[in-house]
């Protein structure tokens, strides 16, 4: 008797785990093309800003961009980066609540608890998807 799969089960649960990359990777530049748009629409931000909000204006719109990066990262080598999947959906879990618990009468908690809880959604379903948790057995091994 054998301990190991018979080789059409290995290849199913391989075809599997391909098809549940490419969602996670999908959803993965998805969120960075929206961080990539957020960019382009912080620019006016940035432009319009005095004095007062223009250096928080830039810090938001190169946020937007380190974001947009990290999520490229992810959907290239999913299971590589270890506590970088965690951070991501700690900030964004983070601003949705914040977002949430500001509430209407706050300029944008509306925007942000929408696209934030949005990312915070995309973000949870492609670290399920690809198992991300497994990049911190990878970096144990490393050293």
């Amino acid at each position: 008797m054998s301990v190991l799969p018979a080789p059409a089960t290995l290849g199913a649960a391989t075809g599997s785990r391909h098809v549940r990359d490419r969602i996670a990777q999908a959803l993965l530049i998805l969120a960075a093309v929206g961080a990539v748009v957020a960019v382009v629409g912080a620019a006016g931000a940035v432009a319009d800003a005095g004095p007062a909000t223009r250096m928080v204006e830039t810090w938001r719109m190169l946020g937007f961009g380190v974001f947009a990066g990290v999520f490229l990262l992810l959907a290239y080598r999913p299971r590589l980066y270890a506590g970088i999947w965690e951070l991501a959906i700690l900030n964004k879990l983070a601003l949705t609540l914040t977002a949430l618990s500001f509430g209407a009468g706050t300029e944008g908690a509306g925007t942000a608890l929408f696209a934030d809880g949005l990312v915070t959604l995309m973000l949870l379903a492609a670290y399920v998807l690809s198992r991300g948790w497994r990049a911190w057995s990878a970096a144990r091994s490393m050293g």
